[in-house]
């Protein structure tokens, strides 16, 4: 389980990095709210992505691959709206947040990863591959 949590953070670091370059792509086009909305889409596929293929690899859901991301996205956005949330609070209530929007995707990561390694773990990747 050591070795999923180290994956897992490591997964969420190239979530992050995805997450703040879309967000900053897209901010001026769409502001920082949608703008965040098409960033956590795509630090989520991102994830996804790496959580198969290294974080739970030998573990398997049962499912096609695109059920199998249909159900993480929907189980993502549990530990996405504590993410989300978080975001928000800090952007609207904390001047140095609404100007340096990174800051508040770091705080909102964290407060959904722990939420989000239980569902990857015993929701979707929950059989051992053998």
């Amino acid at each position: 389980m050591i070795r999923q949590v180290i994956f897992f953070a490591l997964a969420g670091v190239i979530g992050l990095l995805v997450d703040i370059a879309v967000l900053y792509a897209l901010r001026e086009a769409v502001g920082p709210f949608y703008g965040r909305g098409a960033s956590f889409f795509a630090a989520v596929v991102a994830t996804w992505l790496v959580n198969r293929s290294l974080t739970f690899r030998g573990r398997r859901s049962g499912m096609s691959r695109t059920g199998e991301l249909a159900v993480y996205f929907a189980l993502m956005l549990v530990g996405g709206a504590v993410n989300y949330g978080t975001y928000t609070v800090l952007v609207l209530g904390s001047s140095l947040v609404s100007r340096h929007l990174f800051l508040g995707v770091v705080a909102g990561s964290l407060a959904g990863m722990v939420v989000n390694f239980l569902t990857s773990r015993f929701l979707v990747f929950r059989r051992e591959e053998g």
